[in-house]
């Protein structure tokens, strides 16, 4: 009787660009190469790699896009700290590809949101408190641009997690935060008392950091999220509607606008 061969996966081996900028990216996260310095000519990494110029030029591209290098003028490259917008749209992609619902979007949110707000209260400069406030005016301002509405909607929250002066909770919540925007315009384009409800609740946020008063600003915050929750639903939405679908719709609003 013979036995059963085990099963196994079929190895896939990385195209050798993603081998240049996967070393390179390497060296930048262990810190051996330093956020402003040289990297190299293309010339240095095509000798230093034993590739081709085209093999160098595409692994560079994929480290540009993550905002891991980048070229000055005379086109010599540079290390650099990756932007956490790079970073979070990366992963924003992947939450949308794995289907995502609004159900695990609104009970990210509730969690990351509340703990932006309690260290917002802990540590906002007068700076920040300024950058708020004129978020809100220019929110008031945009009534009658849902879409401009929604995207201020979404700095208002970046604002408050930029406060926190924790840039680990700011990288955390950033990737969610980013599919907060079609959702967030959906209900202020669908349900009569969304701008209102959301203006109120974003003074109520920045008079607790004001008055350094965490329990305030923890409250408002939770109502303010269960509150996009609740117009989500008024919209006429399921919760556990895929974050995937929205996003298609709103690109189809996006073209027809």
């Amino acid at each position: 009787m013979s036995a059963v061969s085990p099963s196994f996966k079929r190895i896939e081996v990385a195209p050798a660009y993603q081998k240049v900028a996967d070393a390179i990216e390497r060296e930048i996260v262990n810190g051996r190469i330093k956020p402003d310095d040289p990297i190299g000519t293309e010339s240095q990494l095509v000798q230093q790699f034993g590739v081709n110029r085209s093999t160098v030029r595409e692994g560079i591209r994929v480290l540009e896009e993550s905002g891991l290098i980048r070229r000055d003028s005379s086109r010599r490259l540079y290390a650099c700290l990756p932007r956490y917008n790079k970073l979070a749209s990366r992963f924003s992609r992947a939450l949308v590809l794995h289907e995502v619902t609004f159900r695990e979007l609104f009970e990210t949110a509730i969690v990351l949101e509340i703990a932006a707000m309690e260290y917002a209260v802990d540590h906002a400069t007068d700076e920040d408190i300024d950058a708020i406030a004129a978020n809100i005016v220019e929110t008031e301002q945009s009534v009658t641009n849902p879409a401009a509405f929604a995207e201020l909607d979404a700095d208002f929250h970046m604002l408050i997690a930029k406060a926190s002066h924790n840039r680990v909770l700011q990288l955390a919540r950033e990737p969610a935060g980013l599919l907060f925007f079609p959702t967030t315009e959906m209900v202020v384009r669908d349900v009569a008392e969304g701008m209102p409800r959301l203006i109120a609740a974003h003074h109520h946020l920045l008079d607790a950091i004001r008055k350094r008063d965490k329990e305030s600003g923890k409250l408002w915050m939770r109502r303010h999220v269960e509150d996009w929750r609740r117009g989500f639903e008024r919209a006429g939405n399921s919760l556990d509607r895929p974050v995937e679908r929205m996003y298609s719709e709103h690109a189809l609003l996006a073209r027809k606008r």
